[in-house]
């Protein structure tokens, strides 16, 4: 299946993106930061140990990242026989059909605008703190500023994204590296130990919790794929991209978690998490660093939800562009600027989303960090595991078609149906750990039904509304040129 978006005639009117522009490191970069690794590390460790499964927390990043290593194996491989850079529901649409892959994009929209909102948010919230002492204003002015910024950044082009995400990332990585460096070369608070991979902490309290706040802590790893139209060498560029993202990732999060239960010692690093979770990484600083630590922490971590929020407007504003070309979306989104080469229209309607989705929870009177970012955090986790549950199915149905494809057993069938069950039991666990999640049925309920809901109006909508192929289209205004 050929796509629209990667065709000369398509290019010459102006809906292509820039093709071969990103390297390996570029994307690497862009799926990082949206991990956000400090925002991780200082804000979502220390509530995963309090709610989660406490000192055996930091485990569950390593059990997600297996799961996600796994997953991928399936992903890149059917990566290379895709031509769309519409990541998921591309995949669901290949073997499925096109209105199983309609209501997977729509699916994944609502994935991605929930977690770039749940930072908005906590982001929100963040800067409030930091200029209160000289000027009170709400979270939702700084939320709304911060949008406007990083919709310029998106309506020009995704290299300048790009630098910017990686002069911001290497800042944040680096602060939490010296904390990790410092804790170990000190010997922690009592001395170095392996307590948190240890079983009776893993599954203490609730582990189910835990593991889906550490599956949350990857979101945006697959948007690997999404650039796959612009990648230097995709076959290889890609599949090289997502494997050292979810690498990196796994094990930074794994050993900085480690390093912060060291920082504290096992019999005290529940009880800091639980009551000073917001400054619990600064404080961790400051006393293995020094006093100028906690300050430097304070200020990358705002632009590590600065860095974030930004990847994730990258991402959905390609999903938006490639999903208006099938029709699923206003036609106007297939603009792509004459000078910059970026999807601007779609950053334009991006940008304006965020906006929307602020004043109204404004209005609304929402706490943005207890239940804007705490209730779409945990919609985005939901969602993304059914994505790629979705994925893993599609991967080995589509090989089990074609097995005259020169691809091995273990990339076209064990590894997908292995991530299909690791990704089940993680869907499992999240089910069954709703209302604590949440904290109220009414609002888990709300959120649970939203998936299925938007899932299904994808579908409804691409059985009325049929896809065309825009490289007709230009070729007959060629003809009549």
């Amino acid at each position: 299946m050929s796509a629209p978006t990667t065709t000369s005639a398509t290019a010459a009117s102006g809906t292509s993106l820039k093709g071969g522009s990103l390297t390996t490191a570029s994307i690497v970069f862009m799926v990082i930061a949206a991990a956000a690794p400090l925002t991780v590390i200082g804000g979502a460790l220390p509530i995963g140990m309090a709610v989660g499964n406490g000192t055996g927390y930091p485990t569950m990043y390593a059990v997600g990242a297996v799961i996600l290593i796994l997953f991928s194996v399936g992903l890149t491989t059917m990566s290379k026989f895709i031509d769309e850079p519409g990541a998921f529901y591309s995949y669901v649409e290949t073997a499925f059909g096109r209105r199983l892959g309609m209501g997977t994009a729509y699916l994944a929209l609502l994935t991605y605008t929930a977690i770039q909102f749940a930072v908005y948010g906590f982001l929100g919230a963040q800067l409030g703190q930091l200029v209160d002492p000289v000027v009170h204003l709400p979270w939702w002015v700084f939320s709304l500023a911060v949008a406007g910024v990083v919709g310029y950044l998106g309506y020009r082009n995704i290299e300048l994204s790009s630098k910017a995400l990686g002069v911001l990332l290497i800042a944040e990585i680096a602060i939490v590296v010296l904390i990790d460096v410092f804790v170990t070369g000190k010997g922690g608070d009592a001395g170095l130990n392996a307590d948190p991979f240890l079983p009776e902490n893993i599954f203490s309290g609730s582990m189910g919790v835990g593991l889906m706040m550490a599956m949350a802590g990857f979101i945006g790893f697959e948007a690997t794929t999404v650039f796959r139209s612009e990648a230097k060498d995709p076959d290889r560029t890609v599949p090289h991209a997502t494997y050292i993202a979810v690498a990196v990732i796994g094990i930074f999060y794994t050993v900085s978690g480690w390093a912060v239960v060291q920082a504290w010692g096992t019999d005290n690093v529940l009880a800091e998490a639980t009551d000073d979770p917001d400054s619990m990484i600064a404080h961790t600083a400051e006393n293995y660093l020094g006093s100028w630590a906690g300050p430097v922490v304070d200020v990358l971590l705002l632009t590590s939800l600065f860095a974030c929020v930004l990847s994730f407007h990258n991402v959905l504003t390609r999903y938006q562009h490639a999903i208006s070309h099938k029709r699923g979306l206003p036609r106007a989104l297939r603009a792509v600027h004459l000078t910059h080469r970026s999807p601007h229209m779609s950053s334009l309607v991006q940008t304006v989303t965020v906006a929307v989705l602020v004043v109204v929870c404004a209005l609304a009177g929402l706490d943005p960090v207890t239940e804007i970012f705490t209730w779409f955090s945990g919609l985005a986790t939901f969602t993304i595991i059914i994505l790629m549950l979705l994925v893993s199915a599609a991967v080995v149905v589509w090989f089990r078609a074609r097995p005259s494809l020169q691809v091995s057993v273990w990339k076209r069938l064990i590894a997908p149906v292995l991530s299909f069950l690791g990704l089940g039991t993680a869907l499992f666990f999240i089910v069954t750990n709703f209302t604590v999640l949440f904290g109220s049925a009414a609002v888990a309920w709300v959120m649970a039904l939203s998936a299925p809901v938007v899932f299904l109006f994808g579908t409804v909508f691409a059985t009325f509304v049929q896809e065309f192929d825009d490289r007709i289209i230009t070729r007959n205004m060629d003809r009549r040129m």
